[in-house]
This record gives C-alpha cells, structure tokens and sequence, in this order.
C-alpha cells in the first residue's frame, strides 16, 4: 500500500423528490473516501428501492437505475474494504427487515469487537451474508428484546467497540448515530427545495447528513453542525428531530488523520477546516525542519496546502515541480519487454525546466511504506535537481489503524522499524524532517484530550 486509505463515507438526505439524485451527487464528493463500491437505498410507500455496485460512483449508477430509486428519503454509501473483502456482498448500504420493517444502514468506521460479537451470534444461530463488521450490529438490534425501536437502537450500539458513524433509514426515520469517541465525522445539513417555480419555502426543507461537507457545498446544502460524539440524531416523517446519547466517554478520539490526508480540503471536520489545518502543518514544519533551499515543491495533491504553508513560513519560493497525472486509473498496464519499471511515474512527472540545478525541498503529508517516496525523490533528482530535502507535514507513522483505516501491519512502517537516519538513506535525501506531534496537534487546533493519533504516538483510545 503506498497510501492509508479511509474506509468509506456516508450520506442520507430526508424530504427531497429527487432523493436519489442528491445522494448521487453526495457520493460523488464524498468518493475519495471509498472507490471499491458504492450503494444508495430509497424508501417510498412501504417499498424500498436499492442498487449496489462495484467501482466508482458515476460508473455504478446510470440515468434509469436513478429513475428507478423512487422516493424522497434516502441512504448512500462509498466503500473501501477495511474488514471484509471487496465483493459486492459487503457494498453498502446494507439492509434488512426487522421487526420494525424496513431497516437500511451506512456505516463508516471499524467496529473493533465484530469478531468476537460475530462469533457469539454465529454461537446463537444468526446467517451472516457478508464478512464485513457492519452486519454484526444489524443482528444485535434484531435480536434484542426491548419493547421500543429506541431501547434496541440503543442497546444494540452500547455493544458496540471501536470508530461508527452510521446513516440509518426506516420507513418514518432518518437516523445518525456518532460513536461515544467520536472518531469519524459526521455532519447535518439544510437544503432548500426549489419547486417548478423557483419557488423555496420553509416546510419544503431537506435535511442532509455527510461525513464531510463538500458534499453540502456541491448540492447547495448549508452545514447545520456536527453530530456529537455519543448522539442518536432521529429525524422522524415530519422533519422534527430529537436526540438520544450514548453513555458518556471520559475522552474523545476524534481522528487527526482525517486532517492530515482523508477528508477533502474543502471541508470542515471537526469544527476546522481541513485546508487551514494542512496549511498550518506546513507551516510549523519550516519552523521546526529548516533547511537552506531554493524552491519548495509539494507531491500532488496530498501535499499542496502543507507545501504552500512550508512556502509561506519559510519564505522559499513555491514551484509546482511535479505534476500530476488526473486520468490515471486505479490500475495501470505496463509494456512488457525492455520498457520497465513506469511505477509513480505513471501519475507524477517531475519538471525538469523548474527542478534542474535547484536545491528542492519536497513536501508530502505523510510517510508510510516509503517505496513511493523513494521513487518521487529518483524522479526529482533525474530531472537535475541539484539537491533534495524531503519533509513530511506528519510524524514518523509508528503503528496501524485499527479505526476504519486499511493501513499497513507495523512490520511494513518504515517508521517503525529504521532510524531517522537509516530512513533518509534508503529514500536518497540529502535529508529528511517530520513534524512533531506538537506541531500536529497544534495545526489542527487539537488536543490529546480530543484526538486520536494513536498512529503516531501508540496512544489507543480501544483496542
């Protein structure tokens, strides 16, 4: 793996005619938090209408597969595969029929107690479809025994280990539900209806719920707030809302990472903005990894904001030396023969015209495997550079995710294993800085008393 990836994002809309429409759209921003599959489930007069697909959003759903997704609620969701393989079985949402009726989730997060919870119901005679942690948490709502949907709903989630932030639709509800930590965002949203006319009025209000808000800006949605770590947001037929809360943890946990790299610049999470967190972390890297150069080059696109803030700080000038190749898909065939080795190539393309007889600092969010660095870094000095410096707008990568992130075992963390030294050796920098986890902390405006960044300093919130 040559990046962390997210494990999906979620979205769900109340009140719209084109429900399915507006979650295509939402799934649409939200698509660089999950590219393995995708779903969107509707729900119209005691029927619910569901498609599941692999791939990308815009290949997984046609006009008349949106035609066929009748109704003015819906769910959709984005998936990577963190637990679970990558098969259309585990796609999301998934649903189910209960006692209740009709129950549809999307969930984003890792539970971290699913095997164990997985092999108790096995024990008890609950079918699994899927290998994915998600349905584990379907069999305990279906299994409690309380009168009311909302004890159920809140017994089965207080079973519960590890990161969710869930979207659930019923036949008469929308719900969200953040976990007591709070480790993945999750927001609500307003959205004007406008009718033939041009026409909005209040009582023609939709509610929305994202993982980020890029997916309000795209679909004209005005962000509300966050859900709370803990909250049971219910939004009944009638649009009224009303909340339950899990019992109270001691800390928060919300993930730094999504900062770093996950979330999309143009958001907000967690009450900041990811674009001033990234900038900041480009900044308080000059301040603490100076070094004599003449140009500061970010990797696209994960390290342009952090290189632009290294820039600003640093007074180097900033040069945009290495671009980015959009088209690329997720795969790439290689000529066979004597032309080899295309590797990052493919997407990056080092400008010779800016690089050659400069002394560069190269700017990335982070560092995991080191593989892709080495390379960018060989593509850069063959371009001319005269000198190259790496810096990382992140800690050294110490340990795994084990909170809704595919991240790499420890063994395969250059971080966890070489010294600073022998790090910078094996990249062929002439060197090599990271940002402390102060620095981190403090771009972000966090604290260890709200934060996860267990991946950095082995600080875990669950195991």
């Amino acid at each position: 793996m040559k990046k962390w990836r997210e494990e999906c994002g979620v979205f769900g809309i109340w009140n719209h005619p084109e429900a399915s429409r507006i979650t295509y759209l939402g799934l649409f921003a939200l698509q660089h938090r999950g590219q393995e599959s995708c779903g969107i489930v509707t729900f119209k007069d005691d029927e619910h209408f569901l498609h599941k697909a692999q791939g990308l959003v815009p290949d997984g759903f046609s006009e008349s597969e949106l035609d066929r997704l009748v109704g003015s609620t819906a769910v959709g969701h984005v998936r990577y595969s963190t637990t679970g393989e990558n098969l259309l079985a585990n796609a999301q949402p998934l649903t189910a029929q209960l006692k209740d009726g009709f129950f549809a989730l999307a969930h984003n997060g890792n539970i971290t107690n699913a095997d164990k919870l997985r092999e108790e119901l096995q024990a008890q005679g609950a079918i699994f479809q899927g290998s994915n942690d998600t349905e584990v948490f379907i069999h305990l709502l279906a299994r409690d025994k309380a009168m009311s949907f909302e004890e159920r709903l809140v017994n089965a989630l207080k079973c519960l280990e590890g990161a969710y932030s869930l979207v659930i639709l019923m036949k008469d509800k929308l719900i969200a539900v953040r976990d007591p930590l709070g480790f993945r965002p999750l927001s609500l949203g307003r959205l004007p209806v406008i009718d033939q006319n041009g026409n909005t009025s209040k009582s023609m209000e939709s509610l929305v719920l994202a993982s980020e808000t890029c997916a309000f800006d795209l679909i004209a949605a005005k962000f509300e707030r966050d859900i709370k770590p803990g909250e049971i947001l219910i939004i009944n037929s009638q649009g009224a809302m009303k909340s339950l809360w899990l019992p109270e943890s001691k800390r928060k946990a919300q993930c730094i990472f999504e900062h770093v790299y996950f979330s999309r610049p143009d958001s907000v999470v967690f009450g900041q903005s990811v674009y001033e967190s990234r900038k900041n972390l480009g900044r308080y890297l000059a301040q603490e990894c100076p070094v004599d150069a003449d140009i500061v080059v970010p990797v696209p696109d994960s390290g342009v904001a952090a290189g632009l803030g290294y820039a600003e700080q640093s007074k180097v000038p900033f040069e945009m030396g290495i671009i980015r190749n959009h088209y690329v898909g997720r795969t790439f065939i290689e000529p066979r023969g004597n032309i080899r080795s295309f590797g990052v190539k493919v997407k990056l393309n080092p400008m010779s015209s800016i690089l050659i007889g400069k002394r560069v600092i190269v700017v990335d969010d982070s560092l995991v495997r080191g593989t892709t660095s080495k390379k960018i870094i060989g593509l850069v000095r063959a371009a001319g550079a005269k000198e190259v410096h790496l810096r990382i707008a992140a800690p050294p990568t110490t340990g795994p995710c084990f909170y809704g992130v595919d991240t790499p075992t420890k063994k395969e963390l250059i971080a966890a294993n070489q010294t600073l030294s022998e790090i910078k050796e094996f990249l062929g920098a002439d060197s090599l800085g990271y940002l402390s986890v102060q620095g981190l902390l403090k771009a972000a405006r966090a604290t260890k008393e709200n934060y996860c960044a267990a991946c950095f300093d082995g600080d875990y919130p669950v195991l």
